[in-house]
């Protein structure tokens, strides 16, 4: 997940989520070099473009940061400050990495991670700034996992594909009120028969 803040408040506005394609397995370096890769080509290829007439330029990712703060130590900091040298970004963005169990943070090409006062506002924003970016990818993830589900559950239905599906969601907001629907009302929907219609009463 991607948060932006501006001023010590969030602009949710400029919130954005990315779903992992390049990593296998669990692998937090490589995942977080692939989400700050497609932040900056999205940054680069607005910035080469300019405007473009009926085109309205995504100010998540056409806007520099002051500041890239990463979550995690060392290792997670190393693969962003290698994207920032690939898009010539090294002194024109700042990089930090804050890693939770000590809320340690880490600089490039300082030895030691800095600490910040235990109740000093800068590290309170630091930290509103991490749990904020927690929150929202969790948010994701659970929409995600709810889709899921409920995409396989009508899928299991023999006779029901992507499109049937699209035309019940539509019709009943969600999986509660396809089960709920009479099976009169199943079968007013477009591409469901009544043996189907009948069919979903009983499997669901």
């Amino acid at each position: 997940s991607m948060v932006v803040f501006d001023r010590g408040g969030p602009v949710n506005t400029l919130y954005r989520h990315f779903n992992i394609k390049s990593v296998q397995g669990q692998d937090d370096f490589a995942s977080m070099e692939e989400v700050l890769n497609r932040r900056f080509r999205r940054w680069k290829s607005a910035s080469e473009t300019g405007y473009m007439p009926g085109k309205k330029k995504d100010k998540a990712f056409s806007l520099l940061p002051d500041l890239v703060i990463v979550d995690g130590g060392k290792g997670q900091l190393g693969r962003a400050v290698k994207v920032l040298e690939d898009y010539d970004l090294s002194g024109k963005v700042s990089v930090a990495g804050l890693a939770k169990q000590r809320e340690e943070i880490f600089i490039p090409d300082k030895g030691r991670p800095v600490i910040l006062p235990r109740r000093s506002e800068a590290l309170y924003l630091i930290q509103r700034i991490r749990d904020e970016a927690h929150r929202f990818a969790i948010k994701q993830h659970r929409s995600r996992r709810r889709r899921k589900g409920l995409a396989s559950s009508l899928d299991a239905v023999p006779g029901i594909g992507p499109k049937r599906r699209k035309s019940l969601l539509q019709a009943f907001g969600d999986l509660d009120g396809i089960r709920n629907a009479t099976v009169d009302e199943l079968a007013a929907v477009k591409g469901i028969s009544r043996p189907l219609a009948e069919r979903l009463r009983v499997e669901l």
